[in-house]
């Protein structure tokens, strides 16, 4: 071990093209998880904000939002199912909106919500005819105080303050009370239209000492199948486009991590070679395969450590580059840790391929060899 700091310390420019590439291959894992995780947060953050264990959709939806509709006599029995602490409508409507100052062209995306039970980050719904914006909705000129008209109808909506994080299928959210929601819906997408007392879902609060999933299928069959209840989390999964973005982009970082791999392998390997001399000198003096080994792995976990540091350090550089609301970038904690944990272990996957070389060094013939 002592020896493998020593070359580290001594000779570093022997590990440099290996830490450049695998800085490279650093920044790029980052990279791509937080486009993934801005992605999904861009997609479904709306959603995973409800403060609701269940989602509630009618069964003929297929987890739709707009394909859903439900009853107020299904939303009583829903209501009445044991588990069950509190019910609140929900409903979306997506919409151009016209900001005032802005060209009759330059229309921002807008999802508007009604909702009951207020989402985290979100206050109680407000008066008729107004709503809570999306902060990332600022950049189209919306903002409290400025009243906006939604969809081919123009339907007004009053801006009254503004949430952090919302977004829904990329776009910026509206949140309104049920009427006003309802009112725009009907007005401005005829064939959706909801009727009253109706909602597309059902946020459903549940006990805090039942099971989710158990009441989740007690509503499914007290209803008699006309709704499909999800967690929170499938809910999330089942918005449009969700589940296959998560798919292609782990299937990147998947290579990714082992073309690390084979970096990490194919370096340390020609090192190996190169030090078939040494290491047979190092075993004539009673050094174990294991020491020689844990002295390859050494090196190679401290030459992936210090090229995910540079790497996440470049990721987050980027990361305050880039303007809010330009490119779907979020760079959580999270990923930077799940990131940086699979590098060191692909680092000691590697290194796994040196080992047999390591192994079958024998003192004599390497020795007489390099004389």
């Amino acid at each position: 071990m002592r020896i493998a700091w020593r070359e580290l310390r001594r000779r570093p420019s022997r590990f440099v093209t290996a830490t450049a590439i695998l800085t490279l291959l650093a920044t790029l894992l980052m990279l791509l998880g937080g486009l993934l995780d801005g992605l999904i947060d861009g997609a479904t953050s709306a959603v995973a904000a409800q403060r609701g264990g269940i989602i509630v959709f009618s069964s003929t939806s297929e987890k739709s939002f707009p394909r859903s509709r439900i009853s107020p006599s299904l939303r009583a029995t829903v209501a009445q199912v044991p588990g069950v602490v509190d019910v609140g409508g929900i409903g979306v409507a997506q919409l151009g909106a016209r900001v005032p100052g802005n060209g009759p062209r330059d229309l921002a995306d807008v999802a508007l919500f009604g909702y009951e039970l207020a989402p985290r980050g979100v206050p109680a719904p407000p008066g008729p005819g107004e709503a809570y914006a999306d902060r990332s909705l600022e950049r189209k000129g919306i903002h409290p105080g400025v009243t906006i008209e939604v969809g081919p109808a123009r339907t007004p909506i009053r801006i009254v303050g503004m949430v952090d994080g919302l977004s829904y299928s990329d776009q910026g959210t509206l949140w309104s009370s049920p009427d006003t929601w309802r009112n725009a819906t009907n007005a401005n997408l005829p064939e959706a239209g909801v009727g009253p007392g109706v909602f597309q879902a059902l946020v459903v609060r549940v006990d805090p000492g039942a099971d989710p999933a158990a009441v989740a299928r007690r509503i499914d069959g007290r209803t008699g199948g006309a709704t499909e209840s999800l967690s929170l989390g499938a809910a999330v999964n089942a918005l449009p486009g969700v589940s296959q973005q998560r798919s292609t982009f782990n299937q990147i970082i998947g290579v990714t991590i082992v073309i690390a791999v084979v970096v990490v392998a194919l370096f340390f390997a020609l090192l190996t070679v190169e030090r078939a001399g040494l290491y047979a000198v190092l075993k004539a003096l009673g050094a174990t395969s294991q020491t020689l080994f844990g002295g390859v792995v050494l090196q190679g976990v401290v030459v992936t450590a210090l090229a995910t540091a540079v790497g996440t350090v470049i990721a987050l550089a980027i990361d305050i580059a880039i303007p809010p609301g330009s490119i779907p970038y979020t760079l959580l904690p999270s990923r930077v840790l799940t990131s940086a944990l699979a590098l060191l272990l692909a680092a000691v996957f590697g290194c796994v391929f040196s080992l047999r070389r390591v192994l079958r060094i024998d003192p004599a013939s390497a020795i007489g060899t390099g004389q």
